[in-house]
């Protein structure tokens, strides 16, 4: 079994067949996903929370992904703490800082990520993580660790850096204030092996698997729409720079996911393939 811990099902690029491309998912062994609820930005919250109605096999988030953070407002807030509350929510997130493409100020990025931090700490939510530092920079990487270590890593409620692009030594920051790391499919892409060497020092405990899927698709997918079904691939690179099995892979970030979020006995007693 697998578990797509950071998927966009919501986007438009799934319009047409998203029943088919989670039918697939499924076939391949995916038995958990987590529809990521940012939508298209404020105030659209809870395009998460409408697929994880439609499945017993998947979850959501809430939040504001950088990008929007200049459209973020009290109204916001207080829609996303109502949202908070769904029983299908166990995350808040993505959140962070976006350096690379600036969609808004970094002065207001920061405003709205740490706001965010504050709801999700009244939640009692872990933090899904976002971060993108300009190029050829460590900047986004070193104000983002260094908000999470003031507002955040006293909470005790840990969360997941998705999608991870930085190198060991942050990757190390994050996970002594309880993070987990999650790796997406450009582990696979011939440039990232600062990746691939972050991901051989991750403990096999701390280590998530994802698609960020419609974006990202792993090798040998590359150019392709991204969808869950495609975690497998992840696994696969993962496992070959351990030395371990696609599937061991997938039980061990798996347990990982379920452990972390303290649902595995709802898994595995409700939702397992069939």
């Amino acid at each position: 079994m697998f578990v797509d811990s950071h998927a966009h099902l919501d986007g438009e690029q799934f319009a047409s067949d998203r029943e088919q491309v989670i039918a697939r998912a499924r076939e391949a062994g995916v038995g958990t996903m987590v529809a990521i609820g940012n939508g298209d930005g404020p105030p659209k919250f809870d395009a998460g929370i409408h697929l994880a109605e439609q499945y017993p096999f998947m979850f959501a988030t809430i939040g504001i992904h950088p990008h929007e953070a200049r459209l973020a407002d009290e109204a916001s807030y207080h829609e996303m703490e109502r949202l908070a509350r769904h029983p299908k929510v166990i995350a808040w997130g993505e959140i962070g800082l976006d350096y690379y493409y600036d969609h808004s100020p970094r002065e207001r990025q920061k405003e709205v990520f740490i706001r965010q931090m504050e709801l999700a700490a009244a939640a009692k939510l872990p933090i899904v993580i976002h971060c993108r530092p300009s190029d050829g920079s460590d900047d986004a990487w070193d104000d983002c660790l260094a908000l999470i270590g003031d507002q955040w890593a006293r909470k005790g409620l840990g969360g997941i850096l998705h999608c991870f692009t930085g190198n060991w030594p942050q990757a190390s920051r994050a996970l002594d204030m309880g993070f987990i790391i999650s790796f997406a499919g450009n582990v696979t892409f011939p440039k990232a092996q600062q990746i691939r060497d972050a991901a051989m020092e991750v403990p096999l405990d701390r280590m998530l698997i994802e698609t960020d899927c419609p974006y990202l698709a792993p090798a040998p997918h590359r150019g392709k729409r991204n969808e869950p079904a495609f975690v497998r691939e992840t696994a696969r690179c993962l496992g070959d720079l351990r030395g371990l099995s696609m599937e061991e892979i997938g039980e061990s970030t798996s347990r990982n996911f379920y452990n972390f979020f303290k649902i595995a006995e709802i898994v595995e007693s409700k939702v397992s393939p069939r």
